[in-house]
């Protein structure tokens, strides 16, 4: 394997397992709070949320989803394709679940707290805790499968 071949993996793993620890955090204890910050300024507070986690969320995502395209059209020699077009699927899906589940509930949330939008937001997130768990397994098993 060659450097680029374990740099590739090593920073791609580094994205994708920040997501994962990032989005089980939002999962278990951050979207469930929104019930107690209280209607007086939600609105507000879901503004700042949204443009706030953006910083956070915008950088990571980058890395992890143009090292996964990488890896799909360029796999490390012993790697093949499989894993990671399987991974950059699932990345789709996070990303489709993002776009057209998590988004508009977030802005439904940005004109002010509407308890069963709060409730959806938990829901429909364990799509991507799910599939960025799946990720950062799959990450760690291309990562060893290379090296061998």
């Amino acid at each position: 394997m060659t450097l680029f071949d374990v740099s590739l993996l090593a920073v791609h793993l580094a994205g994708t397992a920040a997501m994962v620890g990032l989005i089980w955090f939002v999962q278990v204890v951050h979207y469930p709070l929104f019930a107690h910050v209280g209607v007086d300024g939600f609105d507000r507070y879901a503004l700042e949320h949204q443009r706030l986690t953006s910083f956070v969320v915008g950088p990571l995502m980058l890395v992890e989803g143009v090292t996964a395209v990488v890896l799909a059209l360029v796999p490390p020699a012993g790697l093949g394709r499989a894993l990671p077009v399987t991974g950059l699927a699932l990345l789709a899906v996070i990303h489709a679940s993002t776009v057209g589940l998590q988004v508009p509930i977030h802005r439904r949330l940005g004109a002010g707290y509407d308890d069963h939008a709060a409730r959806m937001l938990v829901r429909t997130n364990w799509v991507r805790t799910i599939g960025w768990s799946a990720r950062g397994l799959l990450a760690v098993v291309m990562l060893v499968v290379a090296a061998q």
